[in-house]
């Protein structure tokens, strides 16, 4: 049986829209799938760069392609109230309710549809109290022991290559976004395609 690690940010429509339709891009395989919280922000400091929502232009294109994306794609999904908004008291929830740095399928699908569904504020206070009430966390998602997992997740991430999310990895191959979920399933199914070797671009390290 082969094994997915699925790294996410809940701050990430993209990655809520991979998680909802991992399962259609999995089906007739049988595969295990870990779920991963990761910070975000964190791969986008050690790279050196800006989530699309903080790039004028970008910011306005993201939010109207993702709510094509999930009308396309039969997602309900609406924008929350504040975007970017911070993660961390969502992304250390999970991980309180979480083991070892995973956590579940129904943890992840709670948060994302808290996020993503019904257009109201992620961050709020009452809101994320109600939420930490329903799940019911294992451990106190404000302790220095949850804290340090979401660190070492992401430190982990970035040392398999990730560079962004939603990221699964199997086999040690990754597929960065939502819109390489076929190309995902045309891997577990086989394609001989993969199998190439590919000549690569050198890179230009100085652009005159």
């Amino acid at each position: 049986m082969k094994h997915i690690t699925f790294y996410l940010d809940f701050i990430s429509p993209y990655a809520y829209l991979a998680f909802e339709k991992l399962p259609e891009a999995l089906m007739g395989h049988h595969i295990h799938v870990s779920y991963k919280p990761v910070l975000f922000a964190g791969l986008l400091k050690h790279h050196g760069q800006l989530g699309p929502a903080e790039i004028p232009g970008k910011r306005e294109w993201t939010y109207r392609q993702v709510l094509w994306l999930a009308h396309r794609h039969g997602v309900d999904l609406q924008l929350p109230a504040q975007h970017p908004f911070n993660p961390l008291g969502l992304l250390r929830l999970a991980l309180a309710c979480g083991h070892e740095g995973l956590i579940n399928r129904y943890v992840a699908e709670t948060i994302f549809r808290h996020v993503w569904r019904g257009g109201a504020d992620a961050a709020d206070a009452q809101r994320l109290q109600t939420l930490t009430e329903q799940l019911a966390p294992l451990q106190d998602p404000r302790s220095e022991a949850v804290k340090a997992q979401l660190k070492a997740n992401t430190d982990q991430a970035i040392a398999q290559g990730v560079f962004g999310v939603p990221t699964l990895e199997v086999d040690g191959k990754l597929f960065w976004g939502f819109d390489a979920l076929p190309m995902l399933k045309a891997y577990l199914e086989g394609d001989a395609w993969f199998d190439q070797a590919w000549n690569l671009p050198q890179q230009v390290t100085r652009w005159p």
